[in-house]
């Protein structure tokens, strides 16, 4: 992993885990291939022309689970490169990765019972579905213009609450560990958070556009449309449902689209059509019109307070106060005159932490006026260390203090310290003499509000590290034992006498200790009927996997499925 961290911005190193591949057992191996040859058999007619050889040209195989460190050598020449998450992060560090070409791949791997479709990140969408279709010149750029966009969005506290309780239930739905009651409980957590969630944010609605597009996207004509969405490439079951008619279809508006709301949980009963990629670039850059990193202002601001969560403001000067927001003070009008950070804060110029000005400076909050000042005495440029100014603005805000220092960049004045400082506003006192030295931001209006940090290097810098998960050493059990031994088979060239002793001996105990495994019988059925041995057990095989199709409603499709596809038929 090393070497992978290097090309890694510092900001989203730590949320970069080792894959651990050694930690995939012989049944995860199975789930990878059972799903990549069923899509792929499937795709290879209904998925964006793109998907088939960026299979290959992104380094993945259907018959095992991709390593992380080759997908990065094959995804390099397309400007790509992939690296290993743990499970949900946050979407603006979502977006933020794939902004700087990286593919953020969750390590994990769907559970044989979730087969079909998990709402947890894993590696058969992240792999399968994200990466092939990166080779598509228009998709890429369009991926990486969404990511640069997406990781200013500003969203809610009630959006960030969601977000943790999602992530908690769809962990629970997929860690086959957890009690009815955890998952119960879990579920009317993240009911709860839904509901609270009232207002439609540009996180939210940026992230809709993301779902409907990059997650479940259909491409093409309304009679004839193309899957290229990860969601669709990476599932069973939704894949081939979504170009039936028990799934709606509906052109691509980005205002119908930011009006449709999702439910990660379940299966999604409608989809939108695009035509053409060169669509959704145009559709992102409207979106990115209407947003606080564009537009600034009052308006702006009342999204970071809103969001309680680490923001950047800009002013015309360009420089830049990075915090969580706490208060605004306005006008009779309803313009901001005055804002408050809390807690660690810290001014940066054109994306770069000034000096002296990072999070240990100010480590308590940070407080700035907004607005024209009164006719000066003289220019700010102009003022002289150790000489006590009072400064006027137009909304009545009062700023009096002695220069202490300027701050410079380029000979661009940026910043203003001063000692002995008081700043007052309809009688309210907003700095008191006695709390040191105040740092005036240089400039008149907020140009440009965004989530997250303007040096994220810096802001970040010692921020805790993402824990990586302990790689346990456990035994293979028995029924893993016989999936090896499987996959061993198929792998290595061994001669009939060996194979068909091997294989007998691995049906006999599946027979008598593992009556409900179907995955392992569809696997030797295939191997049967490829290397044609062990006719006698074929119809043995074959009636043990009838009886378990009765066991699960979902089990019928599955088996059938993989039956015909053993026997080298079309599904």
């Amino acid at each position: 992993m090393e070497a992978t961290l290097t090309k890694i911005p510092k900001h989203l190193q730590k949320y970069v885990v080792d894959q651990q591949y050694e930690k995939y057992t012989a049944i995860d191996q199975a789930v990878w291939r059972y799903v990549m040859r069923q899509n792929h058999h499937f795709l290879k007619k209904s998925a964006h022309p793109a998907y088939t050889g960026g299979l290959k040209s992104s380094g993945i195989s259907i018959e095992k689970i991709p390593n992380v460190h080759e997908m990065n050598e094959s995804l390099s020449p397309f400007g790509w490169s992939a690296a290993n998450i743990d499970g949900f992060i946050p979407g603006v560090v979502f977006f933020d990765f794939q902004a700087h070409g990286i593919l953020p791949i969750a390590s994990d791997i769907r559970k044989l019972e979730n087969i079909q479709y998990t709402p947890a990140p894993d590696i058969i969408h992240e792999a399968a579905g994200h990466a092939p279709i990166l080779v598509d010149e228009k998709f890429s750029e369009y991926v990486k213009l969404f990511g640069s966009i997406g990781s200013k969005a500003l969203a809610t506290s009630e959006e960030h609450g969601l977000f943790e309780a999602t992530r908690a239930y769809s962990n629970l739905l997929e860690s086959g560990t957890a009690t009815q009651e955890e998952i119960a409980a879990a579920k009317a957590l993240f009911e709860e958070k839904q509901t609270s969630v009232t207002e439609l944010s540009e996180a939210e609605q940026i992230s809709r556009l993301y779902w409907w597009t990059v997650e479940y996207g259909l491409i093409g004509t309304m009679e004839d449309p193309k899957i290229y969405g990860a969601g669709l490439l990476s599932s069973v079951a939704e894949g081939r449902s979504s170009l039936t008619e028990s799934v709606e279809k509906r052109p691509f508006y980005l205002q119908s689209v930011i009006e449709t709301g999702f439910d990660i949980t379940k299966p999604q009963p409608q989809l939108f059509v695009c035509e053409s990629f060169e669509q959704l670039i145009e559709a992102v850059k409207e979106i990115a019109s209407t947003m606080a990193f564009h537009k600034g202002g009052t308006e702006s601001l009342e999204k970071a307070l809103r969001s309680k969560h680490t923001a950047t403001i800009q002013y015309n000067s360009g420089v830049q106060l990075s915090g969580t927001l706490s208060t605004i003070l306005k006008d009779a009008n309803g313009e901001a005159v005055y804002i408050r950070t809390v807690g660690p804060s810290a001014l940066a110029f054109n994306n770069k932490e000034l000096p002296s000005h990072g999070r240990g400076t100010h480590s308590d909050g940070f407080g700035a006026p907004i607005g024209r000042l009164k006719e000066l005495t003289c220019a700010l440029e102009e003022m002289v260390i150790g000489k006590e100014y009072t400064l006027q603005y137009e909304s009545g805000l009062t700023l009096s203090g002695i220069v202490h220092q300027f701050l410079r960049e380029n000979e661009k004045l940026l910043v203003i310290s001063f000692e002995n400082c008081t700043i007052s506003f309809n009688g309210e006192i907003l700095f008191h003499p006695e709390w040191g030295i105040f740092d005036l931001i240089v400039g008149e209006s907020i140009t440009s509000v965004f989530a997250g940090a303007a040096d994220s290097e810096q802001f970040f810098a010692d921020m805790a590290e993402l824990q990586q998960k302990p790689l346990t050493h456990e035994e293979a059990t028995p029924l893993e034992k016989l999936y090896s031994k499987v996959r061993a088979f198929r792998e290595t060239v061994v001669n009939r006498e060996e194979l068909e002793e091997g294989l007998k001996r691995v049906l006999e105990k599946l027979s008598a200790y593992f009556p409900e495994d179907w995955l392992l019988r569809v696997e030797i059925l295939e191997l049967m009927e490829q290397q044609r041995v062990l006719s006698s057990w074929k119809n043995v095989l074959l009636q043990q996997l009838d009886n378990i199709q009765k066991l699960h409603p979902e089990y019928p499709e599955l088996i059938q499925r993989g039956i015909l596809l053993a026997k080298g038929k079309d599904i």
